[in-house]
Parts: C-alpha cells; sequence; structure tokens
C-alpha cells in the first residue's frame, strides 16, 4: 500500500529486503522510481495508483542491480530512464543469455523466485551522461549521479519536496556496500559520494533509501555519518562499530554480516 511521505511523494515498501518504490506526482502522470519487487506488490502498486487516477509518465532505476530494474505491463509502456553508465552496465549484464535465469537462481533459497517478473527486465532509456536534471513534467529532480556501490548510481533530489531519494545508500538496516569488485578504488567512491549527498542535506527534510526506513533530516545526517564511519574504518583495517552488523542487527537482518565479511575479503584481494 502505498504511504504519504510528504505532499506529491509517496512510497510502497516491499517484503523483500524491505525494497522502497518512490511515486512522485507530476502534472500529467507520475514518475516510478525503482519499482519492485514481488509481482503481487506491484500489481497493487499499480491498483493504488489507478485508484488515485493516476498514470506513469516516466520511470527511473537509481542503478543497475536487477531489484531496481523491475517493471510491470500496467505500468505502461513510458520512457524508464537511467544515467548513461547505468543504462550501458545494464545492456552489458543482459548481453548474457543466461542473465535472467542467474537471477532466478539467486533467489530461489528466498521463496520468491517465481514471484519476480523479468520480462521487462532493464529495459533502460539512457539519459545524455552528465545529465543533471530529470526531463519530465513535474517537480524539478536533481540527479546526483556517483559510482558508490554500483556504475552510474544516481540518487535524486526532489527540490520543491525536500526529499532525497538515495538508490541503495543511506540505509538504516543495511551497510554500506561497496563496488568492491568493479571499481578501481571503491573505497574512495563510496567516500566521494557521501560528499556530495552531504552536499544538499541542508536542503532535505526526507531521505528514502532503496532498502529500509524512511527518515527524516536528523536521520539523513547521523545516516551519513554512520555509513562514513563504517567505510572510513574499512579503509583504516579496523573494525567497524556499527550496529548494523552483529549481533546487534536488527531482527531477520543478521545475514548483513555475511556482506561485512565478504566485504572485508574483497578488499584484501585488492591489495
Amino acid at each position: 500500500m502505498l504511504r504519504l511521505v510528504t505532499e506529491g511523494v509517496l512510497v510502497h515498501e516491499s517484503e523483500f529486503v524491505q525494497t522502497n518504490s518512490i511515486v512522485v506526482l507530476g502534472r500529467d502522470g507520475v514518475l516510478l522510481i525503482d519499482p519492485g519487487v514481488q509481482d503481487h506488490e506491484m500489481a497493487c502498486l499499480a491498483d493504488d495508483l489507478s485508484d488515485l487516477g493516476q498514470t506513469v509518465a516516466a520511470g527511473f532505476s537509481t542503478h543497475p542491480d536487477w531489484d531496481h530494474l523491475l517493471w510491470l505491463a500496467p505500468f505502461g509502456t513510458v520512457p524508464r530512464y537511467g544515467t548513461a553508465r547505468c543504462a550501458d552496465s545494464v545492456r552489458k549484464q543482459l548481453a548474457d543469455p543466461g542473465a535472467k535465469a542467474e537471477i532466478t537462481a539467486h533467489l530461489e533459497p528466498t521463496g520468491i523466485a517465481e514471484r519476480v517478473p523479468l520480462d521487462l527486465l532493464g529495459l533502460i532509456t539512457a539519459l545524455p551522461a552528465e545529465t543533471t536534471q530529470l526531463p519530465w513534467d513535474g517537480p524539478k529532480i536533481r540527479i546526483i549521479e556517483h559510482q558508490a556501490h554500483a556504475p552510474g548510481h544516481a540518487a535524486l533530489f526532489i527540490e520543491e519536496r525536500g526529499v532525497l531519494v538515495a538508490g541503495d545508500m543511506l540505509s538504516d538496516v543495511l551497510i554500506p556496500m561497496l563496488d568492491v569488485h568493479g571499481a578501481a578504488d571503491p573505497i574512495e567512491d563510496y567516500l566521494a559520494a557521501l560528499r556530495l549527498l552531504e552536499s544538499v542535506a541542508g536542503d532535505v527534510d526526507f531521505v528514502i533509501p532503496g532498502h529500509g526506513s524512511v527518515g527524516g533530516a536528523e536521520q539523513l545526517r547521523e545516516r551519513i555519518e554512520q555509513d562514513r564511519a563504517y567505510v572510513i574504518a574499512l579503509r583504516e583495517g579496523r573494525v567497524p562499530s556499527d550496529l548494523r552488523i552483529g549481533h546487534s542487527a536488527k531482527p531477520g537482518w543478521e545475514w548483513v554480516a555475511d556482506v561485512h565479511e565478504g566485504q572485508i575479503q574483497s578488499l584484501a584481494a585488492k591489495k
């Protein structure tokens, strides 16, 4: 069910790792950001939009991870934007004929593999390189592109509403997930991205992470500092003091500790 964040911005939370789908009301339809994840959830989202008398004018994928590239036919045939780097990464992924089968196999242990529709996966319209404003008929939306977590990752700052859509960053349940396999310097990429997000923090009233809880202005600053402390600890070879890993993790999120251990091993292998 859609929940109001602030005027003209709503969010739908999936059962799958608290994935957030974001709806921004425009003058002639809505912008749909990262819709997901299961078929019945996206169908519910489509029904909610219909009940509001809204159609989808455009979509946006914040980055090229499968759970941010989904789409359902009832949303319509509209431009689904992403940064040029994001779209290029998606194109390369889908050039592998076994890509969708790999996603399904990855999801088998979760029990939702058959509920994730992949027919319309990743049909991304690349924006021109270095585009900083989303081309649509609605509130002004600034594209803040960086290279943390995934190639061509973008946060969206809905300036008139004071909302920062962060993609897979600034979560209260997930630690920073670095691009340890693709980036030459994943730690510095992440720190640079945090500085970019911090540069708009003074104008943000709400932050919506790709996974986790919507936060206010105070939570935004706390999450930036928490994420920075985690990444710096990795850089310095220290054990992070982070409540999102270990025995203090939110129930059901204990697996985040495995992500942390995997990052330590991957970073060590790059040295």
